[in-house]
């Protein structure tokens, strides 16, 4: 694996968790703990982490903020598949909506290091999904960010950006849920929250929830969709069969990662 490529791994590794450790990276790659060091030495240089004895650690301080944190790494492996599904869906010069929350958060990071973002231009409510294209190589993506009240999970919601979305369109959108009630359809627990993600509804050509399996065990206060406003949605594999079949007969395409 060439140099691009580890610093590529290592900034992806940093996005989701935070923090790396050179021996966690040097196993993961193949490398020697030398070699990871001066991978991390020129990613410092370019200021896209910091060094930290051991390892290195975001310049983000919106990565370092625990709460979000900590939601970004609960079934990781299953919003990677998903997010990774996500893309696919995206084409070069699309415009496209990302709502916040930490599934969609990944899969912006995933399109953002793809062909696919290529020409594209994004409108985000999500704090952290504006904060990874400082750290592209390749500027070819333009993020319009809305503005608002911000969340403890650095979403900006409420008036400011519910009338800052509803002047735009997008044709495509990426929503993420707290929630999927069979069979009401997608809920938050703010209602601002909730609101903002109405609006961005409202703007959108195709609609795109993701939700890994555990949202339809969650319970949650607020309704934002039902399954009529939305045209897709990615799962994943742990969904159980009877869920996945109520689904199915209510959105046109579910797709299971």
């Amino acid at each position: 694996m060439i140099s691009s490529q580890r610093q590529q791994y290592i900034l992806r590794r940093l996005r989701t968790h935070g923090t790396v450790r050179c021996v966690d990276l040097a196993e993961d790659l193949d490398v020697s703990p030398m070699t990871i060091r001066r991978d991390i030495a020129a990613l410092e240089d370019k200021g896209l982490l910091k060094r930290v004895h051991g390892g290195a650690v975001t310049t983000s301080t919106l990565m370092s903020e625990p709460l979000f944190a900590a939601k970004s790494q609960n079934e990781t492996g299953d919003k990677e598949a998903i997010a990774k599904a996500a893309v696919d869906l995206v084409s070069p010069g699309d415009v496209i909506g990302i709502g916040g929350g930490s599934t969609t958060y990944m899969f912006a990071q995933y399109l953002f290091e793809s062909d696919k973002s290529a020409g594209i231009t994004v409108l985000t409510n999500s704090l952290p999904v504006a904060d990874l294209v400082e750290g592209l190589e390749n500027r070819d993506v333009e993020v319009i960010v809305t503005g608002g009240v911000t969340t403890r999970f650095k979403s900006l919601i409420g008036p400011i950006a519910n009338n800052v979305i509803s002047s735009l369109r997008v044709n495509k959108l990426f929503l993420g849920a707290h929630a999927v009630s069979l069979p009401r359809g997608f809920l938050t627990p703010n209602s601002l929250e909730s609101s903002t993600n109405a609006a961005f509804l409202s703007i959108a050509d195709h609609a795109i929830v993701l939700a890994d399996h555990t949202k339809w065990t969650n319970t949650s206060l607020s309704l934002f969709a039902g399954f009529d406003d939305v045209e897709t949605i990615i799962t994943d594999a742990g969904l159980p069969q009877e869920s996945l079949d109520a689904t199915r007969a209510l959105v046109p395409n579910v797709i299971v990662s």
